[in-house]
């Protein structure tokens, strides 16, 4: 399936949803309703979610067409590992971890434009609808899967890359005794962190590692590999 048609499936099937069930557009707040494209429902999930503005969300999905792909992929690989009924509308509505990067994804386009205020105000209302933390400036590639979303906490020179995995209570941080762009993790592709692990300091977490649960990593993990 092609980027334009699982934009248009993912619209259609989430329309379908509100209308057949307005018990349960009503309780998330969204009305029943046709939306225009992508960036239009955006901007309608992430009103009720997070209280954006509508408009806001959608000019900036508009204006960069490959943000649009790049969450749908978000929302899809979620929607892949979540085993929810409905899928990726489920995913879209109802995945507080969809939810969170999705505003990340808004508030990281306004940093790179050096709209910094209004970055900041994104975040911060997003951190506080969705309890969790992501500074703006944090690079975040595609495929992200932030299970449950809760306690995830991300600072400004973090550097995440494709189809990551992240559960909850998760911290990528710095040792305070670093100062700079070098003071935060990279994780690169298909690494996989689980619950409650503090990632700190400018440090390479490698392709396809696992840092388990609860873990306090300082060090390189080499690509592959388990860390405990």
């Amino acid at each position: 399936m092609c980027d334009a048609e699982r934009d248009a499936g993912l619209v259609a099937d989430t329309e379908r949803l509100l209308t057949e069930r307005p018990d349960i557009a009503e309780l998330i707040g969204m009305t029943p309703r046709r939306y225009s494209d992508f960036p239009d429902l955006a901007g309608a999930v992430m009103a009720f979610v997070a209280g954006l503005p509508a408009s806001l969300v959608a000019d900036v999905y508009r204006s960069q067409p490959g943000l649009v792909v790049t969450s749908l992929a978000d929302i899809s690989e979620t929607a892949r590992r979540n085993f929810e009924p409905e899928g990726a509308v489920a995913a879209l509505l109802f995945a507080r971890g969809v939810q969170a990067v999705m505003g990340h994804r808004i508030a990281h386009w306004l940093w790179q434009e050096k709209d910094y205020p209004l970055a900041l105000a994104v975040k911060s209302r997003c951190a506080r609808a969705l309890a969790t933390d992501i500074h703006p400036g944090a690079q975040i590639g595609e495929g992200f899967w932030l299970d449950h979303g809760l306690g995830f906490v991300a600072g400004e020179a973090v550097v995440i890359g494709r189809n990551v995995s992240i559960w909850h209570n998760v911290t990528l941080g710095s040792t305070l005794s670093d100062s700079g762009d070098a003071r935060h993790p990279v994780i690169e592709d298909g690494a996989v962190i689980g619950a409650g692990a503090l990632i700190l300091g400018h440090i390479r977490i490698g392709s396809g590692a696992n840092v388990a649960a609860g873990a306090i990593v300082t060090a390189d993990v080499p690509p592959g590999t388990l860390v405990t």
